[in-house]
């Protein structure tokens, strides 16, 4: 065993716990990132690219609550549920259904609202700190939909958004067709003109890696298995390192359940399971994220691809991927696109998933030595500037 003695140790090498890391070592805390892929691989790779500050709207809504069943068990679905994760899954189930009432919904509304108020302005400081601005594209964000009925549908979302002060745009199908000129038969639309999208995620979190790693944090590539705390401190079991540090952030993504749960914080966090598929080409079919807002999933632009982002899987972290929802993304992108022939890729990834869509950025309950930073759902790239500037703040203190 590897005996190595730090300051504060971030448990978690994805997009949460590389920011925070650079963060910390911005403050001169000795940090030790752990971490047992690549960092910034999973979830911080494979997402939509987009930093979302209109992404105020949880999960759960009325809407949402009102098709509940047809929804998880249409296994193609925007939010499906793989059927042998129910009896594990029900906990969660049960508390995301009182989170999609209409008081719980504004509420979890509002506190999402606060935290990504600041995105934009907050990645375009991160994305210079850490070399990445080239990777940054401020061309906004598109919601399309197909009949004025759906349209309608949307105007209780929208007008929360306005009260919560983000900048939304209502365009007719001939404003869509000017923005994106190959995109027909809609309605209408909904644009944000704020958005931010990466053009490489994936490139994006190596400049991250490296930026982190010149500031002097130190890597562990291991799985944590436990955190004890001891009178000295606390104690990381990760083989083949042992770990000894005074303050432990929990920032692994998916994987943070338990290790909260060791030290006496019990977390309601499961997992979502995202899928996007790619297409490799040099003349992209639109400018910037398109979301076709009947079938739950984004068009990505990105540096000589397109990705097809989005659905939600719930079902754990051990089964394998689901390739009917592979397939539905696939064809739901030719009903846009029907030139678009077989993906060149499909991915996997975990999203960690609270039932309120509220990430769960504190102290742990059993003293402060442990930070919580965990839950971000889908806007852990949006979030990670944001969460960084928290965590350091109550480390601080």
């Amino acid at each position: 065993m590897r005996g190595i003695s730090t300051d504060i140790a971030v448990v978690g090498g994805g997009v949460i716990g590389l920011a925070i890391a650079l963060r910390l070592r911005a403050d001169g805390r000795e940090v030790v990132v752990i971490e047992p892929n690549e960092p910034g691989s999973g979830a911080s790779y494979g997402n939509a690219g987009t930093v979302a500050n209109y992404a105020v709207i949880p999960v759960g809504t009325p809407s949402v609550l009102r098709n509940f069943l047809s929804l998880l068990l249409d296994s193609s679905s925007p939010l499906a549920v793989r059927t042998s994760a129910l009896p594990t899954l029900f906990p969660w189930l049960a508390r995301f259904a009182y989170e999609s009432l209409p008081h719980r919904y504004r509420q979890n509304a509002s506190r999402i609202a606060e935290l990504v108020s600041d995105a934009a302005s907050a990645w375009t400081e991160f994305a210079s700190e850490i070399g990445a601005s080239s990777f940054l594209s401020a061309k906004g964000c598109l919601y399309l939909y197909e009949t004025r009925k759906a349209f309608q549908a949307a105007g209780a979302d929208i007008e929360l958004r306005r009260n919560h002060g983000v900048s939304q745009q209502l365009l007719s199908a001939g404003d869509v067709a000017k923005l994106e000129p190959r995109l027909t038969g809609f309605e209408g639309g909904l644009f944000f003109p704020e958005a931010i999208n990466l053009s490489d995620p994936g490139e994006v979190m190596r400049l991250l890696a490296s930026g982190v790693k010149r500031a002097g944090a130190e890597f562990v590539q291991a799985s944590v298995k436990s955190i004890v705390r001891e009178r000295s401190g606390l104690h990381i079991a990760a083989s083949p390192y042992d770990v000894r540090a005074r303050t432990v952030v929990i920032a692994a993504g998916a994987h943070s359940r338990q290790l909260a749960a060791s030290l006496g914080d019990e977390v309601q966090l499961d997992t979502e399971r995202g899928y996007h598929i790619e297409y490799d080409m040099t003349a992209l079919p639109v400018e910037r994220p398109v979301c076709p807002t009947a079938h739950g999933f984004y068009f990505c632009p990105m540096r000589g691809r397109l990705r097809v982002a989005g659905l939600v899987e719930l079902g754990g972290l051990t089964a394998p991927a689901n390739s009917q929802l592979t397939e539905a993304l696939a064809r739901n992108a030719r009903r846009v696109f029907p030139e678009l022939g077989a993906p060149s890729r499909s991915w996997l990834g975990f999203r960690p998933s609270m039932p309120n869509s509220v990430p769960v950025i504190r102290p742990s309950k059993a003293g402060r030595d442990v930070i919580l930073a965990f839950g971000h759902g889908h806007i852990g790239l949006t979030l990670a500037p944001r969460t960084a500037r928290l965590v350091s703040a109550m480390l601080a203190t």
